[in-house]
């Protein structure tokens, strides 16, 4: 096949490569996409952030609707049809495909799909079921992101071994399901299989669950967690997994015991590796460290000067919207378009359990171990009006403060729906808002907006709603 010329190549069409390739197209470049699934959108829409978040949406209607007696709502005890559920997961995630298919289109965006590699410094060759092709280009972004770790001892080769991949298929409802690992996606996935049914035993190597948030944000979602999982297990280890007929064999250790139990299915959940180690960069001057991230410079270009790297593969915090804010940066200094830097943006982190936790900037928990002097306001959603409609009091929104200029430093947010709230959070550190400038402007109410600022009030002592000793 003749090989296709580009100025703009971008390899891998998840949150960070499609939106690099738009933003490419879009100051007038032309730009080819190659991808290896059939479906545009990457591990994010198709494996990862979309699809666990459609589960546990399904996952808290169960909820609710077993939760709705005391409301003088009797429902019954809902039924799961796992076909009709795959269904509904997988047209969500066919709509928003074509969705990105589409917008390519519009912008001209030639996309290939296939396996790429490279064969020179300017040249790939893409593997694909029609055979080979070749793309020469100009500047090249790889955005290849990153795959679930499965260390060996979990790699028995047998499907009852899950990582989240094989998890969000919903293969079935194991009676017992066994959790190795209490990070987000452990915890996230544990909820859903949960509320579908399973009694979910999760083990965490660590003293707590969803290590990095502050331990005040984690309190809810573990005591919820105690509550709807059969166990959860904490400073424990896995030491081995067999597979034992229709179930696997799980040898652990736990409060200075071993144990050795059944389970019909297990989630290895101990976090995500780099891809890239199939791309060929040892043809060009592309490096590589030692955990086989991609090196990279605060524009996001690589050691080879014509290719930039974004997203998982280049490191840090493995999350859908830095890889697109480090597209537009990738992408500005690639087309000279500006000289923009991956400084340190202010990037929030969403847990979707069950409360949700969120957080940005600063969190208490770094301030004390970087020696950071901070001053913290607290507001409990046990004192909020719109938490109380919907009996969701267990939630806490947390403002950390810079003393001396007052200016917010960092927010943290713990409750149902605390994602959709820690935007405001992120706006107020970015913008270099003070907790005056939070106090000052007027919420909705009733909301769970209305948490934020009247944490900002508690800090000067004149909440409202809570009883707090003037700062």
């Amino acid at each position: 096949m003749e090989t296709l010329q580009t100025e703009v190549l971008v390899i891998g069409a998840g949150p960070g490569g499609y939106a690099a390739a738009f933003y490419a197209a879009d100051l007038g470049r032309k730009v080819v996409l190659v991808e290896r699934d059939p479906r545009l959108g990457g591990v994010c829409m198709n494996r990862g952030c979309i699809p666990s978040k459609a589960l546990l949406n399904a996952a808290h209607v169960v909820d609710a609707a077993r939760e709705a007696a005391h409301r003088g709502i009797f429902l019954g005890e809902p039924r799961i049809e796992l076909d009709k559920l795959r269904a509904w997961k997988e047209s969500i995630l066919s709509k928003l495909g074509q969705g990105i298919a589409g917008l390519a289109r519009m912008r001209g965006v030639t996309v290939v799909h296939g396996i790429a590699h490279f064969e020179e410094p300017r040249m790939v060759r893409i593997e694909s079921a029609e055979g080979q092709r070749y793309v020469r280009f100009e500047k090249a972004v790889i955005a290849v992101g990153s795959r679930p770790a499965l260390p060996k001892a979990f790699d028995l080769g047998n499907p009852r071994v899950m990582t989240s991949t094989e998890a969000l298929e919903l293969p079935d409802i194991p009676e017992k399901l066994l959790v190795v690992g209490g990070g987000y996606i452990g915890m996230e996935l544990g909820t859903v299989y949960a509320s579908l049914g399973s009694k979910v035993t999760v083990v965490e190597a660590l003293p707590t669950i969803l290590a990095g948030a502050d331990p005040d944000l984690v309190r809810p979602v573990a005591a919820r967690a105690r509550k709807a999982f059969a166990e959860v297990r904490l400073n424990a280890r896995v030491e081995k997994i067999t597979t034992a007929g229709k179930q696997i064999r799980v040898l652990s250790e736990f409060d200075g015991k071993k144990h050795d139990e059944l389970f019909d299915r297990v989630l290895v959940s101990v976090g995500r590796v780099p891809n890239g180690h199939d791309l060929g960069l040892e043809n060009t001057q592309v490096e590589r460290d030692e955990k086989g991230f991609i090196r990279v410079d605060e524009r996001m270009r690589t050691t080879d000067p014509d290719i930039f790297a974004i997203g998982d593969v280049a490191g840090g915090i493995m999350l859908a919207h830095k890889a697109s804010k480090e597209a537009r940066v990738a992408i500005e200094n690639l087309t000279g378009e500006g000289r923009a830097v991956n400084r340190d943006y202010v990037v929030p982190a969403v847990v979707f359990t069950d409360p949700e936790v969120a957080w940005v900037g600063l969190t208490e928990q770094e301030a004390k171990q970087r020696g950071i002097a901070v001053e913290v306001a607290k507001f409990p959603w046990g004192a909020s009006g719109r938490a109380m409609t919907f009996d969701r009091t267990d939630g806490l929104t947390k403002l950390i403060v810079e003393p001396g200029t007052h200016r917010v430093l960092g927010v943290g947010i713990v409750g149902q729906g605390a994602g959709e709230l820690i935007g405001e959070g992120a706006v107020a550190i970015e913008m270099g808002a003070t907790v005056e400038d939070l106090a000052a402007i007027v919420h909705p109410h009733p909301t769970l907006s209305e948490t934020v600022m009247e944490a900002a009030e508690a800090f000067f002592g004149h909440a409202t709603h809570v009883f707090t000793k003037k700062h």
